[in-house]
Formats: structure tokens, sequence, C-alpha cells
């Protein structure tokens, strides 16, 4: 980790303005400081496999009432229990406890820096494959977010539960949405932290689907930081002198 950090510090070393940090980031990042950060994905164990195969087996058999089925679950949490998806209740609930056990995997460690600028707006500064954040600005008067798609306004904030993709977490999030002749765009970008209040999370997705439903672009990712000092990385510390 040092040794991926380290030659990125000097990325991140230019003067911060002196600025209130606003709390909705603050919470979660320290201002000015490197955090060490990890673009994570979630892995599930092998054993659902089985399962997901049967599920979609039945969606193919019965594509309308599967669709229909899927407006009463919540995004990223396993769908509600019925017999059409395919499984027993016994199976089902075998696929619950295999799903409880999936894992974070770290891809890449990226270096993060909450920084204010002069115009009053702040940047979470990520390096790495997760640099496309950095592009987006949070103004605090307003409690947005401005991408170079547009303005992403507040929604609800975040509270999922342990079944979630994701995990327990909670948060706040920011959406924008554009709907043209060509298609729809969209951009999210949301932070907060896990349910043990170890990790801070930083998750952003950018659609872009074609007036077809077409999916032309599908990009999201999952920047994982310990909170608190635990996340900040020290400045190298310069050697001793030598003896003479």
């Amino acid at each position: 980790m040092k040794r991926i950090l380290s030659p990125l510090l000097v990325v991140f070393s230019a003067s911060a303005f002196a600025a209130d940090v606003p709390k909705l980031l603050g919470d979660y990042l320290t201002a000015n400081v490197i955090i060490k950060g990890e673009i994570v994905v979630v892995v599930p164990p092998p054993e659902l496999d089985k399962y997901i195969a049967k599920v979609e087996g039945a969606a193919r058999k019965n594509p309308e009432w599967f669709r229909e089925h899927a407006k009463t679950g919540k995004p990223g949490v396993p769908l509600p229990f019925d017999e059409k998806l395919g499984l027993t209740k016994e199976e089902y609930d075998e696929y619950l406890k295999f799903w409880g056990k999936r894992e974070f995997k770290g891809i890449e460690a990226v270096p993060i820096r909450l920084i204010g600028g002069s115009d009053g707006r702040w940047n979470i500064n990520i390096g790495g494959a997760a640099q496309a954040i950095s592009t987006l600005k949070y103004d605090p008067k307003a409690d947005h977010f401005r991408s170079p798609n547009g303005e992403l306004k507040r929604i609800e904030d975040v509270d999922a539960d342990a079944n979630s993709t994701l995990g327990a977490w909670s948060g706040h999030e920011w959406k924008f949405e554009e709907k043209t002749g060509l298609g729809t765009t969209k951009e999210n970008i949301a932070i907060g932290k896990t349910g043990d209040k170890k990790f801070g999370l930083v998750v952003y997705r950018l659609q872009e689907i074609s007036d077809q439903g077409t999916r032309l672009i599908d990009r999201g990712m999952v920047v994982r930081f310990p909170l608190g000092a635990a996340g900040i990385v020290k400045p190298p510390t310069a050697p001793a002198p030598k003896k003479k």
C-alpha cells in the first residue's frame, strides 16, 4: 500500500484553501490529508451459482411475471420469496444464507483527498481508476454536486440493510438525470459509512441508455476507506542525518 500511495502524495500536495468543511463530507473524510482508499467489488460465494441459475431459468419461462415481481423488491436486495422464482422455500433460505457470506475484494489502492476551493466548492479527489469522481464539485450552500453532465441534486438518504449488495450502510446521495431525444443519462454519487462504522464508502455510477433501451455506458465503482485516523496516510519521515 505505501509503495503505491507514496508517489501519489505529490499529486495532491498543492495548498488547499482554508474553509469550513461541509458536515455531509466531513463526517467521513478529513480535509487536506491523504486517505488510503481502495476500489472494491463484492464477491459472492460460488455456492450461489446453482440458485441463480434456477432463478434465471424461471425468469426466461415467465418474463412478464418476473418483471412485475422485481418491482416489489429493493435495489441490490434479494427478491422476496415466491414459488415462481424456481426455488423451494428451503432453497431460498439456503440462498439467503450464502448471500450473507459475500465479501469485499480490493482491486486497486487509491489515494483520497478532500479539498476546498477558493470558490467555496469541494472536491473528493481520488486517484487511479476512480479519477472520474474527482470531476464532481460539491457546493455546500446549494447542497448539490456539479459534474460535466450537470447538477446532481440531493435525494433520499441511504439506509441500506444487511441484505443489500454492500451490506448495512448509511449515508447521503445525489443524483443527476436528463432525458433527451437520444436517450437518458443518469449519474449518482453517495458517501457514507458501513454499519459497523469501521469504513467509509464513496459509491459512484454513470449510465447512458439509448431511447431503444440499450446501455451505452454503465460505469460504477465503490471506494472504501478506513474511517478516522486509521485511514490517514502519514507523510514519509525524513531520514536521520548520518553521523560523521
